[in-house]
């Protein structure tokens, strides 16, 4: 394992692969707050940083919802083949079984974070979100559907290479997500209603 020292060591080297003066005053501190800030932003590689995903029965309470639950908010990444940030907006949904659970809806953004918390693509973090409610909400009596779609802006594009702003968008539909084309419209029309 790569200690820290090591780690700053590396940023100072690309200080001065890059023509800049690693020991000028106004750089002396950064390779430590560098390390620090990607310890912080790359906590998904921590398995103890996993969110604990609270769930619980549907009807429990007296209400057995049967009904499109969403949550939206955003997400800040950073991409795997440059290193720079990419972030936007999340819109998820779900229709609970009859039977089965419901979500805690503050994990919904946590759970966000914590997949989003490395290097990524975002066709991998939509996935990796999925995967992660899709467990938790079982499958003896899973959700009827969960969608999933995410819209991104690049810096890798709008910085660099293209040099173009833009938003790159990816969505994963499951259950009458996926088969119902009303059920998918209804959530498409939730997301533009924000």
């Amino acid at each position: 394992m790569t200690t820290k020292q090591q780690a700053e060591d590396a940023i100072r080297t690309i200080f001065d692969y890059i023509g800049e003066n690693p020991e000028r005053e106004g750089l002396v501190g950064t390779p430590d707050r560098i390390t620090r800030m990607l310890r912080e932003i790359c906590r998904g590689y921590i398995p103890s940083e996993k969110p604990h995903i609270t769930t619980f029965n549907n009807g429990s309470d007296g209400l057995d919802y049967n009904g499109i639950i969403m949550d939206q908010g955003e997400f800040y990444s950073l991409c795997e083949h440059h290193m720079m940030p990419f972030f936007g907006r999340y819109y998820f949904a779900y229709i609970p079984n009859p039977k089965g659970k419901v979500l805690g809806l503050s994990k919904v953004g946590r759970v966000v974070d914590y997949c989003a918390a490395k290097l990524q693509v975002q066709e991998r973090l939509t996935k990796e979100i999925i995967d992660i409610f899709t467990q938790a909400l079982g499958d003896e009596n899973p959700p009827l559907g969960m969608a999933l779609c995410l819209e991104g802006e690049h810096l890798c594009k709008t910085m660099r290479g293209a040099r173009k702003k833009g938003n790159m968008k990816t969505s994963i539909m499951t259950g009458v997500f996926d088969t119902d084309a009303s059920v998918r419209e209804k959530f498409y029309e939730m997301i533009n209603q924000k």
